[in-house]
This record gives C-alpha cells, structure tokens and sequence, in this order.
C-alpha cells in the first residue's frame, strides 16, 4: 500500500466493503470486527485500589486482525477510525488508537451515521479529535459492569448453583419481570357488572341502524353492580322503562402520526407486528445499515444509524419526504409545515431517529434484494418514515346519552372521515384496549328509542399482564434503565441464564430467577434498585457530557457496594434450588429425569450427576404427520434461536420447515398447508409452495402471532 493511500478502519467487513467501493482509489478499508481490546476474562481487570486503573489486553482471536490492520497502517499515509458512532464505538476508536500509536487528540475520527455514497464522503472531509468524554463514560460503565458481575456471580456460585451470573441491568430487568408476577400471583380479582342494551331509534328510517350501549347512572348516581343478583334487579328495572335520546353530542377527532423509530420503539414495533425478538430486531437491522447488495447499484445502506433515542430528522431528510409525499399522494397528505416531534427528556440526542437513507428506494422496488426478514422489518421503518410526515387522520366522533326515568344509557363512536397518514401507516399495541364502535347512528336529540335487548355481563378486575419483550425494552426505557443498545443483550442473557423464560410472548420468570431475585434484592439492594441504577446512567451522561470525572462515578459506587459484598459472603446462608421433575426416564440408570439448564436452554439430565451423566433433548411433538415419511414433526429451536419444525427421523428424512404444517393438503397443487397466526387472532392456511401460496379463509382465534406477508 502506497504511503498516500488513506487506510479507514470501521468494525464490520460487511460495512468496509460498501464503504470501499464510496471511497474508491486512493483508501483501503479495514474492520476491526468489534472490539480488538478489552479487560482479560480471567481477571477483574479493574484495579479499586488504584483509582480505578483499567488493565486492557489484545482479546483472543483477534491478534492476527490487530496485525494485519498494524501493518496497513504503518504503510498507509493517514489513518481514519470510522468506528460506529455511539460511545461504544468512540471507545473502540480509542482502544485502535492506543495499540496503533495514534494521537487521540488528532484529526482522525470519522463518523458515517449512514452508509451512502454522499454521507460518507461528506464524513470523511470532516475528521475530529477522539471525544474523551465519551470514552470515559464508556470506560466507566465497563468498569461498572465488571465490578459487579465478577464480584457478585462467584458468590451466586457458591451460594447457589455454578453458571449463574448477575449485572447491573440484567438484575433490574429480572426484578421487574419477578415483581410484576408476584403482583399477579398476589391479585385478588373483584367482580362486576355492566348492562348493555342494544337499541333503535324510532324515527330512523332504516330500523337496521341499531347501536350498543351501556349503562352509566341508575338512580341518580353512577352504575356499580357488584354481583348477579343486583344486576338482574337493574336489568328488569331498566326493561320496564320508556327511553328518549337526552344528549347527541357531534365533535371531531384527530389522530397525529407516531415519530420515526428510535432504537427502542423498533424494537416494540418489531415484536407487535413481526413478532421478532429483540435479538432478532437488531441483528436484521443491523444489515440493512451496514449495506444490502442491491443488483447494479452494488452494497448500499438502507436505514440510517440504528443505535438511537432521538426523533429528530435532518432538514434534507424531511424536505426529501415531503416532496415525496406531494408527488405520490397529493397535497391533502402534506401538512403545511413539517411535523416536529418532541424526544424523551434524557435523550441523549446524538443521532437522528431511524429512517430510510433514501426515500425514493421503495420497500417493493429492492423486495428481490432482501431476505423476508429484512424486507419486512425494512418497509416497517420505511412506512413509519413516511407516514410521520403526513396529515393527521380525521374522524368524526359522536357521544348520545338515552334516558329513561332512573337509568342512563351512554353510546361513543368515532368514524374514520379522511384517513391521513392511516392510509399508510398505524402503530401497534401491546394490550389493545376496548372496542370503538364505527357506526355512526342516525339520532336526534328528543327521538324516542326502542329498546331491542338488554344483557347483563360479568367482570372480573384484571392483574397487570405479564411483560412482553416489547413492553419490557418501554418500561426500561420509561424508568431510566440502560440505554438503546443494552436493551436487546439485556434480555436475551436473562432468558439464557434461566432467570426468565418465555412462553406465548409473554416473560416469565423461573425459580431460579425468583431465588437469585430475592437474594438481590435482599443484599444488594441499589443494585436492583431502579432509581439508584436510573441514577446511574444519568452520571454516565454527565460523564459523556464532561461534566463529571468517570472516576468520582466509581468512587462514590465502590465503598457501599464493597462493604455490601463483605456482609453477603459472611451471611448468605447456601441455597438449594431443586430441579424441576420430569416425567422420562434415563435410559442409563432408570432414575426419573428433571430439567436444567444450559448454555442453549433447557434440556433433560439425569439428577444422579455425576455417576451418570445422561443428558437428551426437550424433544416438543406436534400432532402433524411428516409429509415427505409419515414421521412425527418436532418442533426445534435453531443455532439462531428460530423456532422450526422437522421430521424425527433426521437425518434420513430432510424434511425441514420454518412454518408450522397442517394435516392438510393444498387442493390448487397438492402441496402440504402451513398455519399462520395475524394480530387479530384469526388462523389462516397457506400453502407451503412459494410458486402457489393458495390461501384459505380465516379462522376467528385468540392467539397472536405474525403477520401473514
């Protein structure tokens, strides 16, 4: 390499290859694959005593990529680190730095938050100085982490089971999942009642246009009935009555679009509609930034920088959409100025939100470029992109009050008049709540009203429904925890750790989870603490911020959390976790199996370890008949952790399926039926050849699921 060449060191060799071919001749490019030092896994690597001194060494495995970038720079006649732009990357391009002889104080920092030919090209006349500030929170948060996960987990081990592990996040996160079931288990459900009546107005010309109601004042006073008997005596009271239309009540709704998509709302978003893990959410978008082989166009970014907690947009960025919008949907879609959205107060604000790197490059338009996953969490972001910038969605609303003498009855509904940004885009919900009725009744105050039916119904009070991964990254965020980046590791260690499982969507969490939980809780308590570790990362920030010295962070952590630890290796007492029986039998020894766990989840060993070291499979059948052998189909988990479904004979029967198979054959070729499962719960058949895809009716159910394509 010529001394003139300029050598640009990024971390992923996806990204180095689309940025190569930007830069062209004259730069060569290199990655760094992540991390190239780090604390040694062996040692603390933080010394306490030593203000904190941090002992940092080559990771194994990465000494040849260390060479070989070392000899590129020593040959090139400039180096840039073009590292991610967050604070783990500046830390990255520190830690390059340091082992390339580097100036940190010089002009050698570069930052692509996204990657397109005009972005990076524009970067790279504008080099900086390494941002110490954001090195050292970086510093301090690795400190951090360390301090307490190297000192806490061996006393799990001794105390209670080998493999266990505690961390400053993952320890609030699992309180917050133990805590809400224990809320739940403690619930005591109180019932009651509502009536609603099905009613006409008698001087609609149209005796169809029927509406629902319910009571709300019975006697002058708001309706509460609290048990059968009460409801039946309202409900024969209110039959007898004589009802006019009291109050009609016409005004307008409108509904603003949602923001573009921060870090943590995608991944939300990702889990509602796709229902894509955390993980999942992260290592596709992670792709689409990096750059997506688009056929002539060659590799090209997709989405801009996707570690974020801002809303904000560029000014070319609205302008680009906004003409968008005017050209594809006409000026009744454009508001007259651009939407503004307001960020979380302790947004860091460093990036934009996450959009599209190009407006006009439509999701359908590249669909052949990208893998499923890819194109649908891609028009996602597009859509949601494109939607936050069009006018509102309006409905007409309408409230009508009925009475009669003792008894009140109140109707609500909206309807959708101009559908705005709704035409393109509308965000999901965790919990969706009741139903709006759609239908406007034609009703004029003083009709009279006839009352076709009237039914009691029972309730019960409901507890606090158990977290989601979606609704556990909003409670993190909305409380303080951890940042954009750490939600998504957060989980998927909680989950490999045994402290939480996850069934139908839903986080549970397991005894294991509950006993590390409460031996927390009970000797570590800022540790878990929400608001002490919410406390924390604002530090953090004032650190990033230089406001704040990283070693008074760890200085004023340090002194408690030691005297804590001393108190917990003198008291805790060892705690026998028993192992959840099973009902199979080892094979080897005839001793009745129980279940633990691994590094890749749960499996069944035989509990007389370790005299006999049996161990199989969760093996998880479901009631289809292999299509290709007449086999039973499992359902397996990949090295991924996607679930799929194969024959039980592998491997001398190939059959594989990432949809679940029906005993049904498709009547258009012949091909086997797969089920999928959308929002609403419906359950609909597809057929498995991708050339037919023939489609049969949907099926009312109450699961969720996917969304069918």
């Amino acid at each position: 390499m010529a001394a003139t060449t300029k050598l640009v060191i990024v971390e992923s060799p996806a990204k180095a290859k689309t940025i190569a071919r930007f830069l062209g001749r004259g730069y060569k490019v290199e990655a760094s694959q992540g991390h190239i030092r780090d604390l040694p896994k062996s040692q603390l690597g933080v010394d306490a005593d030593n203000h904190f001194e941090m002992k940092y060494i080559t990771i194994h495995g990465r000494g040849k990529i260390l060479a070989k970038i070392r000899k590129e720079a020593k040959a090139a006649g400039k180096v840039f680190l073009a590292t991610d732009p967050d604070r783990e990357g500046e830390a990255i391009s520190w830690h390059l730095a340091q082992a390339l002889g580097i100036d940190a104080g010089s002009k050698c920092r570069v930052e692509f938050n996204e990657i397109t030919k005009k972005a990076v090209v524009a970067a790279m006349q504008q080099p900086r100085a390494i941002d110490m500030d954001r090195v050292d929170a970086q510093q301090a948060r690795r400190a951090l982490d360390r301090l307490v996960g190297y000192k806490i987990s061996p006393l799990l081990w001794a105390k209670v089971r080998k493999g266990l592990s505690a961390g400053r996040v993952q320890s609030v996160a699992t309180r917050m999942i133990v805590d809400r079931e224990r809320e739940i288990q403690e619930f005591i459900p109180e019932e009651f009642w509502d009536i609603t009546a099905h009613a006409k107005s008698e001087a609609s010309k149209d005796k169809k246009d029927g509406f629902d109601m319910k009571l709300i004042t019975y006697r002058g006073k708001k309706a509460e009935i609290h048990s059968a008997e009460e409801a039946e005596s309202v409900r024969a009271a209110a039959a007898k009555e004589k009802y006019h239309v009291s109050l009609v009540r016409h005004g307008e709704k409108h509904k603003m679009p949602s923001p573009p998509f921060t870090t943590s709302s995608l991944q939300q978003e990702a889990g509602r509609k796709l229902n894509f893990t955390t993980q999942k959410t992260m290592q596709v978008v992670q792709a689409l930034y990096e750059g997506i082989e688009l056929g002539k166009e060659g590799s090209q970014g997709l989405v801009t920088y996707i570690r974020t907690d801002s809303v904000r947009i560029s000014d070319e960025a609205v302008e680009s959409v906004r003409a968008f919008i005017a050209d594809k949907y006409g000026a009744k879609y454009l508001p007259e100025e651009a939407n503004i959205f307001k960020g979380r107060s302790n947004a860091q604000d460093a990036h934009e939100a996450i959009r599209p790197t190009d407006i006009q490059r439509r999701p359908e338009d590249i669909k052949q470029y990208l893998t499923r996953d890819q194109f649908q969490l891609y028009k996602l972001i597009y859509n949601r992109f494109l939607a936050c910038q069009m006018t509102p969605a309006t409905y007409d609303a309408m409230t009508v009050e009925v009475s009669g003498t003792d008894t009140v009855f109140r109707f609500s509904g909206e309807r959708k008049r101009f559908a705005g940004f709704t035409s393109v885009y509308e965000e999901g919900q965790d919990d969706p709540g009741d139903k709006i009725a759609h239908t406007l009744p034609d009703i004029a105050e003083g009709d009279s009203v006839e009352i076709v039916s009237m039914e009691p119904q029972q309730h019960f009070t409901q507890p606090p429904v158990r977290y989601t991964e979606a609704s556990l990254v909003r409670a993190l965020e909305e409380k303080g925890i951890g940042r954009p980046s750490t939600y998504a590791p957060t989980i998927t260690t909680i989950i490999a750790r045994g402290y939480v499982a996850r069934e139908n969507k839903r986080l549970y969490p397991t005894e294991m989870g509950m006993t590390v939980n409460d031996l927390m809780t009970a000797y570590f308590g800022p540790i878990v603490d929400l608001e002490f570790t919410a406390g924390l990362e604002e530090e953090l920030d004032e650190v990033a911020e230089g406001k704040k010295d990283w070693h008074d962070v760890l200085e004023s952590f340090y002194p408690e959390f030691s005297t804590e630890l001393s108190h917990a290796e003198k008291d805790i007492e060892k705690i026998e976790v028993q192992d959840e029986p099973s009902d199979v039998i080892c094979d080897k020894c005839g001793a009745t199996m129980v279940y633990r766990m691994g590094r890749f989840g749960k499996f069944l060993a035989c509990p007389r370890f370790p005299d006999c070291r049996n161990t199989k499979p969760i093996l998880n059948y479901i009631d289809v008949a292999c299509p290709k052998c007449g086999g039973r189909v499992l359902e397996k988990i990949s090295r991924k952790n996607r679930k799929f479904f194969g024959c039980e004979h592998y491997p001398e029967c190939d059959f594989v399926s990432w949809e679940r198979p029906v005993n049904e054959k498709c009547p258009k070729c012949g091909s086997y039926m797969t089920e999928k499962i959308n929002r609403k719960g419906e359950t609909w058949h597809l057929c498995s050849n991708e050339q037919c895809r023939y489609k049969e009716e949907a099926i009312p159910g109450n699961d969720t699921a996917e969304d069918i394509e």
